[in-house]
């Protein structure tokens, strides 16, 4: 029997004197790691090839990880973890919003990472909750293919979401003119993270609202009920591709 090809990951981080070491540990766990010790490093490394999922430090030298963290989840949809230094709740939060799946702060137990990455390798690859799988979401003239995680809007055009963002619409999709709270809705995002930042949901659904809503000041798909947390105000159905 041929033997499962190992999980991919790209570690992008300037400090070689951490990366190589973590490289090495990440491989004797049975991981095939790329290293990449900047943005345009990994920019040309990912022209070629795509990971299962992105480790990534925050302070680089030039690009950014939080413009690189954007492009690797709108335009690839890949998982992304921030590993960094910067561990004030203000920059797990920014991390967050803009669409990473986890945040590790220098200094980790390297077996605490792995932990983290297998867990968010679980939710990027859960299929979804609902036994219809195959089935397409409908909702207001917009549509998600749960599979493809592709969502298309009234028009027929594509919007590129994240994965973080992917998983949150599918939570209110399968609870529709349901009344979830923020407690609820980390647990089923985030997973064992949940006791991260009540205000990362808040981001996240802002996020959401500016892609699907037509003005999302004044939101009429997803609702904030005020004490209890946010509502799909919309009928879902599920309908052949």
């Amino acid at each position: 029997m041929t033997e499962p090809a190992p999980t991919r990951l790209l570690l992008v981080d300037d400090e070689a004197a951490l990366r190589e070491p973590l490289a090495d540990y990440l491989v004797r766990q049975g991981f095939a790691v790329s290293q990449a010790g900047t943005a345009a490093e990994a920019r040309s490394w990912l022209a070629q090839e795509t990971p299962d999922l992105v480790l990534l430090d925050i302070m680089m030298p030039g690009e950014d990880g939080l413009s690189l963290c954007r492009h690797l989840v709108e335009a690839r949809q890949l998982p992304v973890i921030f590993i960094t230094a910067r561990g004030e709740a203000t920059d797990r939060i920014v991390g967050l919003e803009i669409g990473a799946d986890d945040y590790v702060v220098k200094p980790f137990d390297p077996r605490e990472l792995v932990a983290r990455i297998r867990s968010v390798l679980r939710r990027a690859t859960r299929e979804p909750a609902s036994a219809n799988g195959d089935l397409l979401y409908e909702f207001e003239n917009w549509r998600l293919d749960p599979l493809k995680r592709r969502l298309t809007d009234p028009e027929g055009a594509v919007v590129a979401i994240s994965s973080v963002e992917f998983r949150l619409l599918t939570t209110f999709l399968d609870h529709p003119r349901q009344v979830l709270d923020r407690d609820r809705l980390l647990d089923m995002v985030q997973g064992r993270e949940a006791h991260l930042f009540d205000r990362a949901v808040d981001n996240q659904v802002s996020r959401l609202r500016r892609k699907i809503e037509a003005d999302s000041k004044n939101p009429q798909i997803i609702q904030t009920v005020w004490g209890g947390g946010y509502m799909l105000a919309a009928d879902v159905r599920r309908v052949a591709a």
